[in-house]
């Protein structure tokens, strides 16, 4: 195996009057089963795309939870390991411009929530590493509308 390979996971994270919307991971998924997230997947392979992180965010966000985003921008990355996988999980802020959220793939999605900065941190069912995403989002916003 090559010590370098590793797949790449993108999550949107999308806010809307103060709240992100999360998904409940499905008890079936292999990785991560129950826990909130943000609505994500891998990238495909697609040789010579041009914005494959956004395109994913997109896609993710339309095959799971049925919302239509416009504006995709990168907030931050981490690595972690899925199953012996080695994996970069990329974190996106993505503009909400419409669509009923809902478990549309419910073999990955068990519920979608929306929920305030403050719900997610005293949420228990919240990993600390999504605490801390949403902290890394808020201040990314806030530094956004200053400039």
């Amino acid at each position: 195996m090559n010590q370098y390979a590793y797949v790449v996971n993108v999550e949107g994270a999308v806010v809307r009057d103060g709240t992100y919307l999360l998904i409940e991971r499905a008890a079936e998924e292999e990785h991560a089963a129950g826990i909130l997230a943000f609505p994500g997947g891998k990238v495909e392979q697609s040789p010579g795309e041009t914005a494959p992180i956004e395109a994913t965010a997109r896609r993710e966000l339309d095959e799971e939870v049925g919302v239509d985003v416009g504006s995709v921008e990168y907030v931050l990355s981490r690595t972690f390991e899925a199953v012996g996988t080695q994996c970069i999980n990329v974190v996106t802020l993505c503009e909400y411009e419409g669509g009923e959220a809902h478990a549309r793939a419910p073999d990955e999605v068990a519920a979608v929530h929306w929920l305030s900065p403050e719900e997610i941190r005293d949420h228990d069912d919240a990993p600390e590493y999504l605490k801390e995403d949403v902290e890394r989002i808020e201040a990314y916003r806030d530094e956004s509308t200053t400039q």
